[in-house]
């Protein structure tokens, strides 16, 4: 975390980037899983918290909201999905399927976020030029 008011979209940036990386892990474990009698699956909250942190914010307010985020309270927390429900016998409830279009979608998006961190430095690089 850099501590000062022009980096904090990069900061925001970065837990956003942290916790694709972090459901990254949480579904490679639920695919390593896929065939564990009783395996539940486990997923992340983070968007809701970052959305909770942003409230209000428009296109044209959101830097001003951004500077006001508390990133203590955009961290990432893994939870079991759905304990109760179970697709199969032996009490699994992974579905490849949807494992593996989730981690495409969240590779693309970790993705995006890096490219979005770099954008910033290179705005502010040409501004210090």
């Amino acid at each position: 975390m850099i501590n000062a008011n022009v980096y904090n979209i990069v900061n925001v940036l970065d837990r956003v980037a942290d916790a694709s990386w972090i459901r990254n892990e949480v579904i490679n474990n639920n695919i390593a899983n896929v065939d564990t009698p009783n395996y539940k699956r486990k997923d992340v909250q983070f968007e809701s918290y970052l959305l909770a942190e942003l409230a209000g914010a428009n296109s044209s307010t959101l830097r001003r909201a951004v500077a006001n985020v508390d990133l203590d309270a955009i961290k990432a927390t893994q939870y079991v999905d759905s304990t109760v429900l179970s697709y199969r016998l032996d009490g699994n409830n992974v579905d490849i399927d949807t494992e593996n279009v989730e981690l495409a979608s969240n590779q693309l998006k970790y993705q995006t976020m890096i490219d979005s961190i770099k954008n910033e430095f290179s705005m502010i690089k040409s501004a210090m030029a």
